[in-house]
């Protein structure tokens, strides 16, 4: 018989920083092993617990839940004690959570949670110790020599833990181990301590070793081959059986029959799946309940003065009288449900910081996810859109027929959401309010880096490798490999690729970090610690509960989701500068939430399918929908957002849709086949189409007789799609029918109908609210274009690429936007007096917050500034260096305060100088003798004078100008650099972008390359596509295979092409595009059609350098395929022509053009064309 065992040292992947076991798959193992109990004992957490609990007790194994926890080592800090603790009760569960947040929270250093010994002694009580073996702190006493501080030591924790403390033994061959194990037993013997066997574990098999290693030396970021890395670990870690532990210690019997002992002695009973909520609280002489019902109904009033004013709806006539009762009825009836639930804490705690959020100017979104279809919510002003008014149902958020936690998610401000989570802090108590934590796991394209870089193989392999996999969400290597035949075929010829990837396959999906839950907001009723432990960064902030979002449920807590809504910014960013416009015309404020839903010119726009920046709508797919579908309506708006989804897109349901609304098609309900009267009233505003998930409850509960609550059961079902389910779904469908006095063939079909589309159903609630958004900016690009959309420019200055396509949608609306000025820009963009729109200084690219900070204030306080010099004295030369002047410069931020960019240029170091040495002088008290006419010219001579040695520099060409726009500002303010081009292209060209159109025959264009990017094909062919930009307009050229491989070296940005080739519509973008048979760069375009390059000189201003200068401008750019160059040379008496010799032919670059330039005495410079 074999004396039974139970590990008590165990890592999951969850220790982060070791560990390779999966939950489920060691309880499967253990179980597998005939092991009565596990323990798990992550490094300082508790992140699996949840999980492993719930899977051990699935197993029918007892859970123990302990930690391996690290103590301070006053002797040598660099080396920490171990301890192992496990919680026998619920006493020694709660001291464990708090021991582990303490440590992080009070002892963290390096990532790296630190008891103090004394805390541990101090929380004892309910908790069983293990010793540590070779690391803990008697066991490094034993082996250091000192047996007498060893037994000090001992006795002192046996005092805290009489009885409850283990001197460990381990064997898994590490260095000293076995001589710890020896003196433990001699002193455990004198002592009459108990010792325990534990295998210290961190993988399942044997052969996992070498992927733990691999996980242990990315964590630490080295390679496997390292020799300063400190080898930790053997291959003996994995989980043995009993058997195997029974002859590791033959030896040490008991140290088996104690790992069973402690077993016994734990016994924690988690308490899963009760919801504690957190108090709130309620007036005087009032209970929760009444109070609940108090609110909602005075709130309802308030919502029905809004919705029926009293001067159309009289409150005494009957017309009313019935409104009233309607809404009063379903409001009972929620609250009803909500009271029996046990949820009215939890709606009032909502409405409160929803209401908080409110007063204080922050911006919060009209509701999402199904919460919208409450009605106690909308008189609760929880959410803002009438449930009843756009048929959205209660029982779709909270199910009387299935128990579980209401779940508001609620959209806030971007900018202003962090001040709403404070508030909820300060309101309920800073310990028991936190975030949520999330865990970073090795996804597919990471996984094959990290292992490349173990393994020590070349930075260019897993780089290669990573590349090869797909970029979707949700990838996985096994699924890259089905995807992609190139990687395929690339690891079959390649040892080292193939070492990797099947390294990364054991790898791949392990946790390796944590994070912080965007707007999961946790709400404890006492403190957090009596649910979970904490954990935070290394200065104590940014504070986390230790379960996921799933687990936090199962504990008992409450999450509450704050979630940043980028859009609420824009609409209240834009409101700000909408205010002035109107103020200005002597009109209020402006309230967004009064605004009519049926306003003809936004929907005017919205047909034109105009919705660039609209929230929602800009996709180009969408605004391929939109011109189909033309909606006229917020329903049409709310069933854009639910058609524009892959399901109804390929199942035919939106074509159907599309032909419905136009009269193209019969209107049914839902099929021309079978339908029945019952359904108009549900499908009328979808024309019959089932869309909603909503219309699949209320289907069942008109025809079928269901309840909604039993109505959202068979949702959930044919959303899940299991057979044996459906078919008693089924059965009670045509039950109802027929008491309905429904035929029973209807019935059935109507049943299937309704099957078939309940999987692509959306939830009308969150659909609607998130419609109403979309129509608030819509509403406002109708009506205020220039607030709006400097407003969405604002939220996206750090993206360049965003803003660019913005800038373009501006120029398409006929706003003008003003280039940036430090004379009258703000960090933002805004909008001025005459309606233009004023580009924010923040979007250039390379001058920061700060410095434009300092522009502001030096603006504000004397003015706008004269010229460079005056600029750079006035401001804070602290928070404005070099490089963020020229960047100013360079975007034409400081035109107004000079004659061209070379001269602003040209003057800056100067007037840094000048600056500096103002600063200086004024520090030291001193004015010049002369007043301050040394460090600044006098403004009065018409201020001119400051640049009067720049004048002499050449100015910039439009190439340079142009491309200092593009690389500060991410496009072309000034002009565009095809314009340099556009006599040369007449003869290359004849058509321009704007004016191609479809057809068979070859047409030739010449645009600026703006964009490039490439894809494989599916035969695994690398092609190109290039966006041409020649002012007039912009189109895409594809370049596949041969074309593409010719010109693969020459494919830049910035560049002119010529590119020839068929041009056809394209149905994705609703444009054209081009598919590229020819492309000719412009150099070679010269060669070809050029006759010479020609240079005219004047002998009166020759002198004795011209062959040098000519020789230095030639020599870059011979080419014995190029152009001859001609010299035409005149002087007072005579004129002549010179051709150069042969190997002085060139090519035609814009550099040379821009080089000969600068010859000494030449007059002209160009290029012949025959």
């Amino acid at each position: 018989m074999t004396t039974p065992f139970v590990h008590l040292r165990v890592h999951t992947e969850y220790s982060l920083v070791d560990g390779l076991l999966r939950l489920k798959p060691l309880v499967k193992q253990a179980a597998g092993l005939g092991m009565p109990a596990l323990a798990v004992t992550d490094e300082a957490n508790l992140f699996g617990l949840v999980k492993f609990y719930k899977a051990a007790q699935g197993a029918g194994i007892k859970p123990i839940i302990g930690a391996d926890l690290w103590l301070t080592n006053p002797q040598d800090e660099a080396h920490p004690y171990r301890v192992t603790l496990l919680a026998m009760n619920e006493v020694g569960y709660r001291h464990l959570t708090e021991l582990i947040s303490r440590g992080w929270m009070e002892g963290q250093r390096l990532g790296q949670a630190l008891l103090q010994r004394d805390w541990v002694l101090e929380r004892s009580e309910g908790l069983i110790a293990l010793s540590g073996g070779r690391d803990g702190e008697v066991g490094r006493h034993l082996l250091g020599d000192h047996p007498g501080e060893a037994r000090e030591i001992l006795a002192q924790w046996n005092a805290a833990f009489p009885g409850r403390f283990y001197l460990e033994l381990t064997r898994t061959g590490r260095p000293l181990e076995e001589e710890c194990l020896h003196l433990s037993v001699e002193l455990a013997a004198e002592t009459g301590t108990p010792v325990v066997a534990t295998n210290d574990v961190r993988f399942l098999e044997k052969e996992d070793f070498w992927a733990h290693e691999t996980r242990v030396a990315i964590g630490e970021g080295k390679a496997l081959d390292d020799r300063r890395r400190e080898k930790k670990y053997t291959e003996e870690q994995y989980l043995k059986g009993p058997e195997e532990m029974a002859e590791l210690f033959a030896d040490v019997p008991e140290a088996l029959t104690n790992s069973v002992m402690i077993a016994a002695r734990c016994s924690v009973e988690v308490r899963l799946g009760e919801i504690f909520l957190p108090e709130f609280e309620i007036p005087e002489g009032l209970t929760r309940d009444e109070y609940f019902r108090k609110v909602s109904h005075d709130g309802l009033t308030e919502r029905l003065d809004f919705l029926f004013p009293p001067e159309q709806y009289p409150r005494d006539g009957t017309e009313y009288a019935e409104i009233d009762a309607r809404y009063r009825k379903r409001l009972d009836f929620e609250l009803d449900i909500i009271i029996q639930m046990g949820f009215p804490g939890y709606f009032l705690i909502v409405m409160d910081f929803i209401q908080w959020a409110k007063d204080n100017d922050v911006p919060v979104g009209p509701g999402r996810g199904s919460g919208a279809g409450s009605l106690v919510a909308y008189a609760q002003k929880i959410t803002d859109l009438d449930p009843i008014g756009y048929d959205l149902l209660f029982e779709r958020f909270l199910n009387p027929e299935r128990v579980s936690m209401p779940d508001f998610d609620v959209d806030f401000c971007m900018e202003k959401r962090d001040r709403v989570i404070d508030y909820v802090a300060d309101r309920y108590g800073r310990n028991a309010v936190s975030q949520i934590v999330t865990f970073g796991t090795m996804a597919a394209k990471a996984v094959v880096r990290d292992v490349a870089r173990a393994q020590g193989k070349p930075y260019s392999l897993g780089d290669k490798l990573s590349k090869l996999i797909p970029f979707e969400v949700g990838m996985t290597l096994g699924k890259a490999i089905e995807a992609e035949p190139a990687l395929k075929e690339f690891l079959d010829n390649d040892e080292e690729a193939a070492e990797i990837w099947e390294m990364a396959l054991k790898l791949e999906g392990i946790t390796r970090g944590t994070g912080k839950h965007a707007g999961g907001v946790v709400i404890a009723p006492t403190k957090l610690t009596d649910f979970s432990p904490l954990l935070c960064d290394e200065d104590g902030n940014g504070l986390v509960v230790q379960f996921d979002k799933n687990d936090i449920e199962d504990a008992g807590l409450v999450k509450f989701d704050f979630l940043g809504l980028r859009t609420l910014t824009i609409i209240d960013w834009a409101l700000e500068m909408v205010d002035k416009v109107r103020a200005v015309g002597g009109e209020g404020p402006l309230d967004i939430d009064t605004i009519p839903l049926d306003d003809a010119p936004t929907f005017e726009m919205l047909k034109r399918a105009e919705t660039t920046a609209v929230f929602q709508l800009e996709s180009r797919g969408m605004k391929e929908l939109i011109k189909r579908l033309l909606p006229d309506s917020l329903e049409d708006m709310i069933a854009l957002v639910a058609l524009f989804r892959p399901g109804p897109l390929q199942s035919g349901m939106v074509d159907d849709f599309i032909n419905r609304k136009h009269g193209r098609a019969e209107i049914s309900y839902p099929h021309p086949d079978y339908q029945h009267e019952l359904l108009e009233p549900v499908l009328a505003p979808t024309y019959g189409i089932i869309l909603y998930q909503e219309q699949v409850m209320q289907i069942a509960q008109v025809m079928a007789g269901y309840s909604l609550g039993q109505a959202d059961m068979l949702r959930r079902a044919m959303g899940k799609k299991k057979p044996e389910e459906m078919a008693k779904q089924r059965a009670g469908f045509l039950e109802g029918c027929e008491a309905n006095g429904i035929n029973a063939d209807l019935a059935g079909n109507i049943f299937d109908l309704v099957e078939k589309f309940a999987g692509y159903g959306f939830n009308k609630s969150h659909s609607a609210a998130y419609a109403l958004v979309s129509y608030q900016t819509a509403w406002l690009k109708a009506h205020y274009p220039g607030p709006f959309m400097a407003a969405v420019m604002s939220t996206e200055m750090d993206n360049l690429d965003k803003v660019v396509p913005l800038i373009e949608e501006c120029r398409n609306l006929g706003l003008t936007v003003t280039p940036p000025d430090v004379n009258v820009g703000g960090y933002k963009f805004s909008v001025d007096d005459q309606a233009r729109v004023v580009y924010g200084l923040g979007a250039i690219r390379g001058v920061g917050e700060g410095p434009i900070g300092a522009i502001v204030e030096a603006r504000e306080a004397d003015g706008p500034f004269a010229d460079l010099f005056d600029f750079c004295r006035r401001v804070d030369p602290r928070r404005m260096n070099k490089r963020t002047l020229e960047a100013l410069i360079r975007s034409g931020a400081l035109d107004t305060l000079g004659p061209n960019r070379a001269v602003l240029s040209a003057a800056l170091d100067d007037a840094l100088k000048a600056a500096a040495q103002n600063q200086t002088n004024q520090n030291l008290g001193m004015v010049d003798m002369f007043g301050e006419a040394f460090a600044a010219p006098d403004e009065g001579e018409g201020g001119g004078d400051a640049y009067a040695d720049y004048l002499r520099v050449r100015e910039w060409s439009d190439k340079e100008r142009l491309a200092g726009e593009k690389d500060t500002l991410g496009l072309y303010l000034t002009g565009h650099p095809i314009d340099e081009y556009e006599k040369e292209l007449e003869r290359f060209v004849s058509t321009r972008i704007a004016d191609l159109k479809p057809s068979r025959e070859p047409q030739r264009v010449a645009g600026l390359v703006v964009g490039v990017r490439t894809m494989k094909s599916k035969r695994g062919d690398t092609m190109a596509f290039l966006t041409l930009d020649d002012r007039t307009g912009r189109i895409e050229a594809s370049l596949f295979g041969e074309l593409f491989d010719q010109m693969r070296g020459q494919l830049e940005a910035d560049q002119v092409l010529i590119v020839e080739g068929e041009v056809s519509s394209d149905d994705y973008s609703g444009g054209l595009r081009l598919r590229g048979k020819e492309v000719t760069p412009m150099v070679a375009a010269r060669t070809r059609y050029g006759q010479a390059v020609e240079l005219s000189l004047d002998g009166a201003a020759v002198n004795g350098r011209l062959v040098d200068s000519l020789r230095e401008s030639l020599e870059p750019h011979r080419n014995a395929e190029g152009l001859p160059v001609r010299l035409r040379y005149r002087n007072a008496e005579a004129t002549g022509w010179l051709e150069l010799a042969e190997e002085w032919k060139v090519a035609p670059t814009d550099e040379l053009l821009i080089g000969l330039r600068e010859v000494q005495g030449q007059d002209g410079v160009r290029l012949k064309y025959r």
